[in-house]
């Protein structure tokens, strides 16, 4: 269904529309691809990848909450939104957006933009009218015009992030657990205990949500599960999860970058097992573990607020700062 956009630039041969299906998949991929790669963004995006979370999508309807812009034969925009909430009866309206380099800097983006927020104060009318409504997106370090384009429609940096990387993994020090954990194989009857236990120590971060059955689903199916490079430690006492990395690599990744990185990340330490050098031996481990595949680096992505100052940690165990994002918001 075509769209109607106040304020569209004008561009005879653009057209604006909603999501239609399956067939969309691959186009959306490589807006993504190509939005990314002109911003220093480092990952690629398949049509399975799109496939696979838009049947776990969560408080977003992509027939309503999608436009896509297009000129004579090819899809060159994409913003998809959902809302999701937060603590202190908050509400966060979402939205990720890409567009392609050789239509940048020509309005596009803006009228987009505009839209995703027209429709989602009616949305907002509707579902959330006793809620603090909030608008939010994120930028990259390299995204000058898209931060500039948040920060004069009223949007304001809220929260940055640190994009980590561990140039070498060479020199990994072997650490001893302390006493009481021991690493065992995550086998398909742990995946509970393991997602329920990321659930729970989740819950101190800035901007955590409620992990859904949905999410779990979503986890167990995509690419980046991968069981076999965890590191995951057991309190021996209690049978119960005390800290985990779950490590993947990205291999369609490695092969369009050129590179052999893997990701330590998933880090995390319940609390009655931290500051006692948990973490940092279950990091080094994920970084033996990347190496023995043939990795020759490791990436991971820390909040620079982190309350347990991970980002401390992470450079301990020798990752260094390449990036910083930014989390921008805008009052309804």
């Amino acid at each position: 269904m075509m769209i109607d956009i106040r304020n569209r630039p004008d561009i005879p041969e653009l057209t604006f529309r909603h999501f239609k299906d399956e067939n969309d998949y691959s186009q959306i991929a490589s807006v993504l691809t190509a939005s990314q790669r002109a911003d220093q963004v480092e990952r690629s995006v398949t049509a399975d990848d799109i496939a696979n979370a838009y049947q776990h999508l969560d408080n977003c309807d992509p027939h309503s909450d999608i436009i896509l812009a297009e000129v004579p034969g090819k899809m060159i925009g994409y913003a998809r939104g959902w809302w999701e909430d937060e603590a202190g009866n908050v509400r966060l309206y979402k939205q990720i957006g890409a567009l392609v380099p050789e239509w940048r800097r020509k309005g596009i983006g803006q009228a987009m933009l505009n839209w995703m927020e027209d429709h989602f104060r009616e949305v907002a009318e509707f579902i959330s009218p006793e809620k603090i409504n909030f608008f939010q997106a994120s930028m990259s370090q390299f995204q000058n015009g898209a931060a500039r384009m948040l920060e004069c429609s009223g949007y304001q940096p809220i929260r940055y992030f640190y994009e980590m990387v561990r140039p070498t993994l060479n020199n990994i020090d072997e650490l001893p657990l302390p006493d009481g954990v021991e690493v065992r194989v995550a086998n398909p009857e742990h995946y509970r205990a393991i997602w329920k236990s990321v659930n729970e120590n989740s819950q101190d971060e800035w901007g955590h949500r409620e992990l859904t059955e949905d999410d779990y689903k979503e986890w167990l199916k995509s690419t980046l599960f991968q069981p076999h490079l965890w590191q995951v430690a057991w309190d021996t006492s209690t049978n119960q999860v005390a800290g985990y990395v779950l490590t993947y690599i990205y291999q369609e990744e490695n092969k369009q970058f050129n590179r052999k990185r893997g990701y330590t990340e998933g880090i995390g330490v319940i609390r009655s097992w931290r500051r006692r050098g948990l973490a940092r031996s279950l990091i080094n481990r994920s970084l033996q573990a990347q190496k023995d595949t043939g990795m020759t680096e490791s990436a991971l992505v820390v909040d620079s607020d982190n309350a347990n100052e991970a980002t401390k940690l992470y450079k301990r165990c020798g990752f260094q700062i390449v990036k910083r994002d930014t989390i921008y918001r805008k009052p309804f």
